[in-house]
Order: structure tokens, then sequence, then C-alpha cells
């Protein structure tokens, strides 16, 4: 059942999310015991000496290092994705900068695509070149802008695909081809696809990483982050820089994910069969100037989205043609739907980008992303749909 690499490749999605990485303890409980631990008890000193001298001892020591409840949920998580190693974090922006900073070197090259979120523009365009590292933005979309990038050596690339909040679609695979033979590591954001609608590392990414924050809670109850990919990358270079940082997860947290993930099928399925719907039904409306879904005909790259993910996410993204009174008009008529900036959660959120999650930009830097202020993000939850769309509807009518 389990190969050479650690991973389980026969039982499905579902019921890996369920069972997958179960640890009972002793006492033999149905649920997911939670271990909430900072520290751990040794026999003797000798035991204790050999725990923090062993390179191979699987013995917990300290929270900040490595926890029974979170190893669980990283270990269900590392099946689900199909990685052969996974450490959760804090975040999704401490996954982030991990993933990177852990590799990085003064010297050392990044190219990233434009379109990403605003923190993550802030660590690759800003907090990255203060230790010497050179930063190299393209439109991800434009294969030639990435051969040309990456014609020079380079140390990683980032990216997310489909990206927030313009839900730009990346070939994955023409990309990281072209980043291997640069000599880059290929870092993927797939918070928007999750591990359910697309698979990075089976179009040749090295390391993918997640704000479980989003769908893999997914009901807006706690933080958190999880890096994954090849075994020897995370234990020897990584893991030093977790345990020397500290940006580790709580064992509730970790609890709540894992909970999470039993669900997460359910749930993104559901969202993204609404989101199609919802996307299908406003595409037209005189008041919008756009609406995007990966899915939808008029997308870009919408024969890429089909072929990289299995359905079109549970975000929309709408243009409104009167600008941001019109977009403000909108969210403020909303009554099912908050005004929030998370996304993939259980309940249907949206916002305005501009003031909100790329506010830091510069109005020329949200232009090159497509950002107007008229955008609005959607992330659709799970209430029924023709409530929604009624919903939507009469806002729309409302700008």
């Amino acid at each position: 059942m389990v190969d050479d690499s650690g991973i389980d490749r026969e039982l499905a999605f579902r019921t890996q999310a369920v069972r997958g990485g179960l640890d009972r303890s002793e006492h033999c409980e149905t649920a997911e015991a939670m271990y909430l631990t900072s520290g751990f008890v040794y026999a003797t000193a000798e035991e204790a000496e050999e725990a923090f001298a062993s390179k191979t001892s699987t013995r917990f020591v300290y929270s900040r290092f490595g926890n029974p409840t979170v190893r669980m949920f990283e270990e269900r998580l590392r099946r689900l994705e199909g990685a052969e190693a996974c450490r959760a974090v804090a975040t999704g922006m401490a996954a982030v900068y991990a993933s990177l900073a852990c590799q990085l070197r003064a010297g050392d090259r990044v190219v990233a695509s434009r379109a990403l979120f605003g923190s993550c523009q802030y660590i690759v365009g800003e907090l990255l070149p203060r230790f010497g590292i050179e930063s190299v933005f393209v439109d991800g979309a434009d294969l030639d802008q990435w051969r040309t990038a990456l014609a020079t050596p380079t140390r990683a690339v980032f990216l997310e695909s489909p990206s927030n909040p313009m839900l730009e679609v990346i070939d994955l695979k023409a990309v990281c081809e072209l980043a291997h033979r640069a000599g880059a590591r290929v870092v993927v954001d797939n918070v928007f696809a999750t591990p359910l609608l697309q698979k990075p590392l089976a179009f040749g990414a090295d390391i993918v990483v997640y704000s479980a924050t989003k769908h893999i809670d997914g009901q807006g109850r706690c933080m958190g982050g999880a890096v994954l990919g090849r075994r020897e990358w995370i234990e020897s270079e990584l893991v030093p820089f977790l345990r020397h940082t500290g940006p580790a997860m709580s064992p509730f947290n970790a609890w709540t994910m894992v909970k999470g993930l039993e669900t997460l099928a359910l749930r993104v399925e559901a969202s993204c069969a609404t989101a199609l719907r919802l996307a299908r039904a406003l595409e037209g409306d005189p008041k919008l100037a756009a609406v995007r879904y990966p899915f939808l005909a008029s997308h870009p790259q919408v024969e890429l989205a089909r072929k990289q993910m299995k359905a079109g996410g549970t975000i929309v993204t709408l243009d409104f043609a009167g600008g941001k009174a019109a977009a403000f008009r909108f969210l403020n008529a909303l009554t099912l739907v908050d005004i929030s900036n998370n996304l993939g959660d259980s309940k249907s959120l949206a916002c305005h980008p501009a003031t909100t999650t790329h506010q830091r930009l510069t109005a020329e830097e949200r232009a090159k992303l497509g950002i107007v202020d008229g955008t609005v993000r959607l992330s659709v939850g799970l209430e029924d749909a023709a409530d929604l769309e009624a919903d939507i509807r009469r806002a729309v009518a409302a700008s």
C-alpha cells in the first residue's frame, strides 16, 4: 500500500482524508487525540541525552520541534498531496517565507509570477532583496517571459495558480521544465486549488505550500500553514530553519486541521459547483465589466485550467463597470455574503482587493495584475446555491 517514498498510492482521497495518518494512543480513542503539551519527559537523564543527540530518533522532545497532534496533521496532508514529507507551521505566510528563506542565500536569484497575494509580493519583492537576493517578476501566463527570466541560473521559482485574486492560471509543467533547466526549485502556492483539485508535484513542482487557514480548516476557526516536498529537502533544509526560527503550529490548531481534512472534499466539491453556477449566471450582466472563473469558456486559460485542475475552484472574481463606488454598493447590499478578507470558508465571503488584500500595492502595480477599482473577490461557501444567487443578483442590481 505504501511505496518506498512513503506515499500511499492506493486509497482514494476521501478515505485518506478521514483515515490517513491516524495514530491512536493506548486509550484507543475514536477521534484523534489532542496533545496540548509544550514539552515531554524522560525516564532518565541518559534517555534525554539520546533524544537530543540522535539524528534518527523519532521521539518528541519539544513541541516547537514536533508534536504528536501536529505530526498526525502533517501525515494526513502528506498523503492527500502525494508528497514524501510535510511540515506544518503557524500560518500560510510562515509556510511561504520558510519555503524560500530556508534555501536562499545572498547572491541567489528568485523568479516569481507577478500575480501574487500582497504579502507574498512583499516577501519576494521587498524582504528577500534586503538579504542580497535578486528578485525577478514575470507575467505568469506568458511563457516567453519565463524563458527569458530563466535563461539565467536561478535558485528558486515561486508562483501561485490560480492566482489571487484574478485567477490567472500558469502552465505548471512548462514552467517547471524551464525552472529545472535553470537549476531552480519550484515552489507552488496551491491554496486556491487545494490538494483535491490540483497536484503541483505531478506537474514537476518541487515544493507545495498552503495556508491551511483557508479550505483545510475551511470554517474560519484557526490559522495554519504547511510545506510539502521531498523528504531529503524537508529534513536537510526546511526542518533546521523551522526548529531554530520557531513558526510552530499549535497542537490545538493541528487537531482542528485534522478534523477539517475529513470534510475537505465534500466542502470543496460543493463550493466549486456553486461557484461555477454563479459565474455562469453573472456573466453578461451589464453592470459587470468581467466575470472571471477558471472553468468559464471566457477565461483566457480555460483549456489549461481544465487540464491541470479537477474543478474551477471556490473563487469567482467580478469587475464592476462602475468602479469602486459600484463595488462598494454591491458589498454593502449583500445580506447572506459577509465582507471579509478571508476565503475558503463554509460561509460565503467577499472583499475589495484594492482596499484590503492588495492595498499596499500602488495603483500601477495593481493595474499590472489586472486589479481595478471595481474588482471584487467572491469566496463561495456552502449556503444553498439558489439563496446565494438571489442575494448576489440583488446586490449586483443595487450596485
